[in-house]
């Protein structure tokens, strides 16, 4: 598998890194701002390594015979830009060579904001498959999910031969529509669905309550302005409804983005700990990024909510999270994505984005191609709810005709107990339901312990 260009972009991320310990270097887990190479071995490695004047002779044999025999001329940039590229598609799926559009495209992803679907796509063997829809885009509303495979676009089959042009075509100005061919995991028949291109604004961070007291935080990638959207949006609704007992974090189809972002999100939940550490050649490269006294929270336990599409920032906030017994992981195996990429400028027009450092979480473990297991795994289950037509059940005291009333209750109190609710977010999402009752089990151990403590 390779990422080589997104219609969301949304892993290809650049800003200044934020402080850590000390001044960092520019690097983050998908992309950084550029920054110059440094020195990564002695000299006697690097004498140990001549290049062999053979494979030289056999490149630029192999260059004259594309020039003179191809069934079509090919100019001399297109070749050389091609073997660039070919170069860094070899080494691993997120290396890669940007051109002047690349970079254009790196920094509208640094303002959450592009035209197109808001879709992350990757190719996967020969085949254009969707690794997350971001929240509220036509893409989720059209009810694309994380594993769909693109098998068309605008009529036209997408084959390996054609892949690369069929990433530019996902993108296109506001306003224009876009024909797609899906095939829905464990379905048998693709289906057509036409959306409307939009022009993306990316807000990140969503904050509300899921019942009195349980806040509900949805981050759906993380940008440069990830961390203070949070710190703004759940401090109003602290401010406007008390200590919360508890929260659930919701990453789920979250892409990544910006390492920054992941340790402002992380340290804003911890009050102490290791958050992540890179390790690679460069010295630069091998980094470590403690959290800072100060708990948005305070304290109180947390549910994270992970699936499939949780992926590189996203789980490293999942790393921290969880081995620093902050939260609960709860849903399904994250991604694995746990490589950093720098941009290394060549020119104005010219960078390469290329892999140097592995990051591993505050416990020393590297979730590259593994990703995070959660604490609670969770199915990709949905619940119905079925149409009774039949008498209704007697189930208490008050569904008797004819019962004595309670002195001291309001009759509107005794059936309030949050059952309607709760069945409510149950049919609309499993996952978040189960999550919140975990919630209040967390809740009420934690509570019960700080009443003893007293």
């Amino acid at each position: 598998m390779r990422f080589p260009r997104h219609c969301l972009f949304a892993l290809l991320l650049a800003a200044p890194l934020l402080h850590a310990q000390k001044a960092p270097p520019q690097i983050a887990p998908d992309t950084d701002v550029p920054t110059a190479p440094a020195k990564a071995s002695s000299s006697s490695a690097a004498s140990s390594d001549q290049i062999d004047m053979d494979d030289v002779r056999n490149f630029a044999h192999v260059y004259q015979i594309i020039r003179q025999a191809y069934v079509e001329k090919v100019d001399n940039k297109t070749l050389m830009n091609d073997a660039i590229k070919g170069m860094l598609a070899g080494l691993d799926p997120h290396s890669a060579y940007l051109d002047k559009d690349g970079l254009q495209e790196l920094n509208e992803d640094t303002t959450g904001q592009y035209g197109g679907l808001g879709i992350e796509v990757m190719e996967d063997n020969g085949a254009l498959r969707i690794v997350s829809p971001i929240d509220d885009t036509p893409a989720s509303r059209a009810g694309i999910k994380p594993g769909d495979i693109i098998t068309s676009i605008n009529g036209k089959a997408v084959t390996s031969d054609n892949i690369d042009g069929m990433f530019d075509a996902l993108r296109g100005d506001p306003g224009t529509k876009i024909t797609l061919g899906i095939l829905h995991e464990k379905a048998d028949q693709p289906v057509t669905l036409t959306m409307t291109r939009e022009r993306i604004s990316m807000t990140s961070v969503k904050v509300r309550e899921l019942e009195p007291g349980y806040a509900y935080i949805r981050i759906s990638q993380f940008q440069d302005d990830t961390a203070g959207d949070l710190e703004k949006k759940l401090g109003e609704l602290l401010k406007k409804n008390g200590p919360q007992k508890g929260a659930v974090l919701d990453l789920r189809s979250n892409p990544g983005g910006l390492l920054t972002a992941a340790v402002g999100v992380s340290d804003d939940f911890l009050d102490s700990g290791t958050i992540v550490t890179t390790r690679g050649r460069l010295p630069d490269s091998n980094l470590t990024f403690a959290a800072h006294p100060g708990d948005l929270l305070n304290g109180a336990p947390m549910v994270l909510l992970t699936d499939n599409g949780t992926a590189s920032a996203a789980e490293i906030v999942a790393g921290a999270l969880k081995d620093n017994h902050r939260a609960l992981i709860v849903g399904r195996r994250t991604f694995g994505k746990g490589v950093v990429q720098t941009v290394l400028p060549l020119d104005a027009d010219h960078a390469v984005k290329l892999t140097t450092a592995r990051y591993y979480t505050p416990n020393g473990t590297s979730i590259q191609a593994e990703g995070i297991k959660p604490d609670i795994a969770l199915g990709d289950l949905t619940v119905a709810k079925v149409d009774d037509t039949s008498e209704p059940t007697i189930s208490s005291e008050a569904d008797l005709p004819h019962h004595l009333a309670n002195e001291t209750t309001q009759s509107s109190d005794i059936n309030n107990d949050g059952s309607v609710e709760n069945e409510k977010l149950a049919t609309s999402d499993y996952a978040l339901s189960q999550a919140l009752n975990i919630l209040k089990g967390l809740a009420l151990r934690h509570d019960s312990g700080a009443a003893s403590a007293q």
